[in-house]
């Protein structure tokens, strides 16, 4: 007869998702310049955007779960002992460089088979941006002044014909980001960057089909502790089936296990024996101000189910169909979302404006309002330091 699967109820298996996000403890990679690659080693990804009405999202990210965290961390881990390099999972983000194998063949794809993105990208361009750099070494699009300018085809492309080539480059692989300051990214050759061109044994192997597939699934196992289809192939709907036949496969070997967890009606769940071990209490009532682009936040339709919010990111909604406003950030108050706060860093004035407060859910003012206000001051510290 098969064994039943363990039941959670919402309120479990959401505290089991919280421990996987390393949100219910204070500091739970320490504060110092090494927490920083062990939170992205983690996490699996740190998602970057380019909005900066407040703090861009690596570092705010970072920030809520390494309270001491320093701008100057992220810079060493990419730049000087490159234990982070940039790349695409579901958007451009920060990733462990012990995963980069996992990232290969999706670099060797995109030679094979580029974006309609870089359809009108040259050999001469591609040649003129290596060249360079092979010759004078690592170079920003702004250290290339010589291009031809052409009116630009999309709102986010440039005039300069150089940026696209760098970019191609970047995807299939030959380029790295070697250092980023804000949205401008420096480029150096990949194998220069992690000193393969010196030793050339330490370049790793590209994972095979099936080492990427148990990466996606135990990179999710990690960080939601909880895990369906749609959150182990965010966006990327096309490999549910290879990734269910992997799960089934360590499920006979009792590596995962299937979870009923309540309300979810026909939506499986699955986690490693030992995430359900590990968290049974309600976590500390510690005050988290996400950005939009949190992991626990970005995979709207897994937030409304552990939390019962609709989390709307609206900077590109009309002003008049705004709801929480342009940038809200969802406020975590120990395991429950309680509000929505719009904010905006007024840099030349060295303040954080709240431009619109939602509460949500059972937030309100008696109970939470001071807590948060005590929170936003020390997100106000970081925003200006």
């Amino acid at each position: 007869m098969p064994r039943k699967s363990p039941f959670l109820t919402k309120a479990q298996a959401r505290r089991v998702l919280l421990h996987a996000q390393r949100l219910d403890t204070l500091a739970p990679f320490g504060d110092s310049a090494e927490a920083t690659p062990a939170a992205v080693a983690h996490l699996g990804y740190v998602q970057i955007d380019t909005i900066n009405v407040i703090e861009r999202s690596h570092h705010h990210i970072l920030w809520t779960r390494i309270p001491g965290y320093r701008r100057a961390h992220l810079t060493q881990a990419q730049s000087g002992d490159r234990s982070v390099f940039e790349y695409w999972t579901h958007a451009l983000s920060y990733i462990p460089t012990a995963d980069l194998r996992f990232f290969l063949p999706q670099m060797k794809r995109y030679h094979e088979r580029p974006d309609k993105w870089f359809e009108g990208v040259t050999k001469a361009e591609m040649r003129k941006v290596l060249t360079l750099i092979r010759k004078d070494g690592p170079l920003t699009i702004r250290d290339i002044d010589d291009d031809v300018l052409v009116e630009k085809e999309h709102p986010w492309a440039s005039r300069k014909p150089s940026k696209r080539a760098l970019q191609l480059a970047f995807y299939t692989g030959v380029l790295a980001v070697s250092a980023r300051e804000g949205m401008l990214k420096t480029y150096e050759l990949m194998e220069r960057h992690f000193g393969w061109d010196a030793d050339p044994a330490l370049k790793p192997k590209p994972a095979t089909e099936r080492q990427g597939l148990d990466y996606l699934i135990d990179r999710a196992l990690r960080s939601q502790g909880i895990v369906t289809l749609d959150s182990i192939c965010h966006l990327v709907p096309s490999l549910k089936g290879a990734v269910r036949e992997r799960i089934e496969a360590r499920m006979r070997k009792k590596e995962i296990l299937a979870v009923d967890v309540e309300e979810a009606g026909k939506v499986e769940h699955w986690a490693r024996p030992e995430a359900l071990e590990a968290v049974s209490a309600p976590p500390a009532e510690l005050v988290h101000i996400l950005s939009p682009f949190d992991p626990l936040v970005i995979q709207r339709k897994r937030l409304k189910f552990f939390f019962d919010y609709d989390h709307r990111f609206e900077a590109y909604v009309p002003k008049e169909k705004r709801v929480f406003g342009y940038f809200a950030l969802p406020v975590l108050a120990g395991e429950e979302v309680v509000a929505a706060i719009d904010l905006k860093t007024d840099r030349s004035g060295r303040k954080l404006m709240i431009q619109q407060w939602s509460w949500v859910g059972q937030g309100g003012e008696a109970r939470h309002k001071a807590v948060i206000e005590e929170a936003l001051g020390r997100f106000e510290a970081f925003q200006l330091e």
